[in-house]
């Protein structure tokens, strides 16, 4: 597999907009917490002094930065789940079970979206902006921020959407790799770690 097959897997579009937000994410906290606080440190080690506002800007990277990844930890099923009883039920309640927090979610992630975008029109109507030297409007971190929920609760609704008619496909599989809790080999796969056989070739 080519490196930039591994870094662009071949999967469905809104797993592929849920990838690159999430690349733009890891970027803004890099540049925007990462690289600013090191500036801010040489500069106060020579001269005395900080030039930029390193603390302001580091937050409203953090910010983005989660906004951003909600949608790829949503296709990618890295959210936290409590599931250690599932496994107990049979197969048709595991689905309820999977289809009700998926349900749950995209209500959550609907909400969220709803509510900060209020904040987000407050902030614009008020022209509101930072108390710091920068004067930041408030607005720009703020749509920042708020695209990333607003794309987590458009995937939250979507998944359960999907999987319903994969379901009602008979596509029991696919169904789980879409809001089925993850099997201890998916998150060893999930995490890169390779999965070496035993001596005798036996599974484990």
């Amino acid at each position: 597999m080519s490196e930039s097959s591994s870094l662009l897997p071949p999967e469905p579009w809104p797993q592929r907009i849920s990838r690159i937000l999430a690349w733009i994410g890891g970027a803004i906290i890099l540049i925007g917490c990462s690289g600013l606080i090191t500036i801010d440190v040489i500069t106060r080690f020579l001269f005395k002094r900080g030039m930029v506002e390193s603390f302001e800007v580091s937050g409203y990277a953090l910010a983005a930065c989660i906004g951003l990844g909600l949608g790829f930890a949503t296709t990618s099923k890295t959210h936290i789940r409590v599931d250690i009883l599932l496994d107990a039920f049979p197969r048709p309640v595991r689905v309820a079970f999977d289809l009700l927090a998926a349900l749950s979610l995209a209500l959550l992630a609907v909400a969220l979206a709803w509510f900060c975008w209020g904040t987000v029109a407050q902030s614009m109507a008020m022209n509101a902006k930072s108390v710091s030297t920068l004067q930041t409007p408030m607005a720009l971190p703020q749509s920042i921020w708020w695209v990333g929920i607003f794309w987590f609760a458009c995937v939250a609704v979507l998944l359960p959407v999907q999987a319903a008619l994969r379901l009602l496909a008979g596509d029991g599989p696919g169904f789980d790799s879409l809001i089925g809790s993850l099997r201890v080999a998916e998150e060893i796969t999930q995490a890169g770690v390779e999965q070496v056989p035993p001596a005798n070739g036996s599974p484990r």
